[in-house]
């Protein structure tokens, strides 16, 4: 796939029960910054504005996305949490992944967020290792050192 320009997709609507996501951007890749293409979704009840938090896929397969950022990043906002929003979306955005060829998908959280670790456990992910942030990162600045490793592949 070389060469090729990265082609965004259409996720489709995205909704479980009363939580839908909504696509509020698609960033292109920066090389220069180690990023790549991602579509930026926000949690919201179903036809409301009500944020309840966020999810990000990002679309790629190389050594920081697989040992340390993940292909999946969330956050539920404090007051709606407890409701599996992330475990949720995680499974909803799952698909889209695969339509890009993401098999596996990472996922990565700090150790001590318990929260975080219980919704990687919930979809089903397997815990695979914790492994240190290299220090020369924006990541280890901003006070991640360390982050456990989930692998979620297709059953069987």
């Amino acid at each position: 796939q070389e060469g090729i320009p990265f082609q965004f997709k259409d996720p489709g609507i995205l909704i479980e029960g009363n939580l839908e996501l909504v696509l509020v951007q698609k960033s292109p890749a920066i090389p220069v910054m180690n990023y790549v293409p991602s579509y930026v979704f926000e949690m919201r009840p179903v036809k409301s504005q009500i944020r309840l938090g966020g999810i990000s896929l990002r679309i790629g397969r190389n050594e920081w996305l697989e040992m340390y950022a993940g292909h999946i990043g969330y956050s539920v906002e404090p007051e709606f949490r407890g409701n599996r929003y992330a475990a949720r979306s995680c499974q909803l955005i799952r698909p889209l992944a695969h339509s890009h060829g993401i098999d596996p998908i990472w996922i990565t959280c700090s150790p001590e967020n318990d929260a975080s670790r219980r919704s990687i456990e919930i979809i089903g992910a397997t815990y695979v290792e914790t492994v240190d942030v290299p220090k020369n990162t924006n990541m280890y600045r901003q006070g991640e050192v360390r982050k456990r490793r989930y692998r979620w592949g297709q059953p069987g």
